[in-house]
């Protein structure tokens, strides 16, 4: 067929050049094609055989000193290109796209192999990318995508271009059932290149498998795409993976990102497991299926890919926990429950105790019922010791630490979490500080109990746990309460206060209390192998839940409250600097904590407590520090309020 062609071809030749012979003969009229189109240069690798007239065949003996129009592709191309020119009427090309739009100059028509050919891989970006240029990221995206970076970058002339999705001249749009990368063709289109890919998939995946039988599910471009995929090892395409599969399985991405691989994977951890890691890019079974990778008789070799030396009870941690689910792990559901139930109690009676004493406070403040103290007083009582606050000291850096750290992976979705997770250096610089003030946490906690034990069991002294220099609740500190409440509603006078408030016991015994469930439940995610080795993997979801929602609980509670009770309250505002200099006026004590100036003075031990004022130095430095921590807590109080009326 083909050398009938050139033989028809060579007669169509030989039949113009004998009809012009009169025109372009030297002998005949003394003039050829050349005399008078000088400017013409014929220099076409891709026709290397054909002279003017192959194409121009409407030239006659009349043309002479007269303008013809351009040859149309009809005329010019389509007489030896007929089925690519009925391709191209039939494609999304048709009617405004000429040959010479895409091949280039007709006179200097490479062949599309050739390098050099304006249609060649290495070219098409460009040549393509000059009529396809919206969306505007269209050709970056290819550039900057696996196929762009191996043609471009690498020089593999191989990799797919432009035509080697699209096709050359039957292009047809994207949403046309024909189109070579169309929902049922965009497989077999890559699997030109992809082969062993599309086999696996096809024959070990969920989503090939409905593909083979012609239902809707994801194919190659749904996943991939020429125009954005980056190397899908880098961690762009990592961080990525995750919302490219929560297009279709939205509650599995809901639930992925309530666990710390989602958070960690929205806070930029390109290291930490994505959907591609346990359920495989290409042989993604459901979970019921014998040979899915997250089928539980395979579960030790697909979360021991990134957890070494696990045991068979840790595969029973669930990743896509629903603590707020009955019906998912009831006793998560449980302690999810109980956590809930703290958080608003607490929250809620403090909330209205304080508001109540806010306003109660502002109109004494109008009233004039509070004394301002100054710094001018020369008596001074010491109110702490040094080493306690030394170790208060120690208590807020290693409690803000813990809150900078970790309040950006609960609330990972926020914008203010992102920048100060990138401004601390990324998560895992975070995952460092945040065990370093664990570290410290312990300690301080350690000190404190030995320092009580030591007190009580060598020095033995005595009030430690019962009477007016205790922190353990009492029945007095009941009736301050109501008698609290009853000065806030104005129905009674303020109570004389003791060494120690119900608030100030509270707050004490919170952190104890915050310690120890924070604490532990912190232990248990830092070494999660080691405590299934004995537990089963569901206590880490259990742990998960007591640390996040404790750890709310702790920094809403010091943030907003104790800032308040402290610092914040008219009394004291805009600071009370007595925490770090450890030392109060005599009038402040007298008036703050009448009963137990009453009971020095009674016992003739007043004097005894009475200090030198605090220096400028120190009032100095417990401005600045406190200003500086205040500052912290209350821009983090107020992210976290924010993240959660947006949630």
């Amino acid at each position: 067929m083909a050398r009938a062609s050139r033989l028809i071809k060579q007669t169509k030749i030989l039949l113009l050049a004998a009809l012009l012979l009169p025109v372009t003969s030297a002998g005949a009229r003394g003039i050829d094609c050349a005399e008078c189109h000088q400017d013409v240069t014929i220099e076409s690798p891709a026709h290397p055989d054909l002279v003017c007239v192959d194409c121009h065949t409407n030239v006659t003996a009349e043309h002479e000193g007269k303008d013809l129009d351009p040859l149309t592709d009809r005329e010019g191309c389509s007489p030896c290109h007929k089925r690519p020119y009925s391709q191209i009427g039939r494609s999304a090309h048709a009617g405004e796209v000429t040959c010479n739009q895409c091949h280039g100059d007709s006179h200097a028509i490479h062949m599309a192999a050739n390098l050099a050919s304006k249609v060649s891989a290495v070219n098409q970006i460009e040549h393509c990318g000059a009529c396809h240029d919206e969306p505007a990221d269209l050709v970056e995206g290819y550039k900057n995508g696996a196929h762009g970076q191996a043609l471009l970058s690498s020089g593999l002339v191989d990799a797919p271009g432009c035509s080697s999705c699209h096709g050359s001249h039957l292009i047809l749009g994207i949403n046309e059932p024909r189109a070579a990368i169309s929902h049922v063709n965009a497989p077999e289109t890559c699997g030109t290149c992809h082969a062993l890919l599309l086999e696996d998939w096809k024959s070990g995946s969920a989503h090939g498998l409905a593909w083979e039988d012609g239902e809707e599910g994801p194919v190659c471009t749904d996943c991939h795409s020429s125009h954005e995929s980056a190397d899908l090892r880098s961690a762009e395409s990592r961080l990525a993976s995750a919302d490219s599969c929560g297009g279709c399985h939205e509650s599995q991405l809901a639930t992925f990102r309530q666990g710390f691989h989602g958070k960690a994977n929205n806070l930029g951890l390109a290291a930490v497991a994505n959907c591609a890691d346990c359920h495989t890019p290409h042989q993604n079974l459901a979970a019921g299926h014998p040979r899915s990778s997250v089928h539980p008789d395979n579960l030790m070799a697909t979360c021991g890919s990134c957890h070494e030396g696990i045991s068979q009870s840790f595969t029973s941690y669930d990743p896509h926990s629903e603590p707020g689910n009955p019906d998912d792990n009831y006793i998560v559901y449980v302690v999810w429950i109980s956590m809930i139930g703290l958080l608003i109690g607490v929250f809620g009676f403090f909330g209205v105790h304080d508001l109540l004493w806010l306003q109660r406070s502002l109109v004494g403040v109008l009233r004039g019922e509070y004394e301002r103290h100054g710094n001018g007083s020369s008596t001074y009582v010491r109110r702490f010791s040094k080493a306690h606050t030394s170790l208060h000291l120690v208590i807020i850096v290693t409690f803000l630490l813990l809150a900078l750290t970790g309040l950006p992976l609960k609330f990972h979705e926020t914008a203010w979490a992102q920048t100060l997770t990138s401004l601390l250096g990324g998560l895992e610089s975070t995952r460092i500080i945040h065990r370093v003030a664990a570290v410290g946490t312990f300690g301080y906690a350690l000190y404190h109990l030995g320092e009580l034990f030591v007190r009580w069991a060598i020095q033995r002294e005595r009030g430690l746990f019962w009477g007016p220099d205790s922190m353990v609740p009492q029945p007095g500190d009941f009736t301050d309460l109501v008698a609290n409440v009853r000065h806030f509603l104005y129905l009674g006078e303020r109570p004389k206060s003791d060494r120690w408030s119900y608030i100030e016991k509270f707050d004490y015994l919170a952190v104890f209390w915050g310690v120890m469930m924070i604490g532990a439940s912190g232990v248990m995610l830092w070494a999660p192998i080691w405590f299934t080795g004995f537990l089963p993997g569901w206590t880490l979801n259990v742990a998960y839940v007591v640390h996040s929602d404790e750890a709310l609980l702790a920094t809403g509670f010091i943030f907003v409250f104790h800032f308040f009770h402290t610092h914040l309250r008219p009394g004291s505002f805009p600071m009370d600097p007595v925490i770090f200099t450890g030392k109060m006026s005599l009038e402040r004590f007298k008036e703050e904590r009448h009963l137990e100036y009453q009971r020095l003075v009674y016992n003739g031990e007043l004097e005894k407590h009475f200090v030198d004022p605090p220096t400028r130095a120190q009032r100095r430095v417990a401005y600045l520090l406190g200003s500086l921590f205040l500052f912290l807590g209350v821009s983090m109080a107020i992210g976290i309020i924010a993240a959660l009326l947006k949630g």
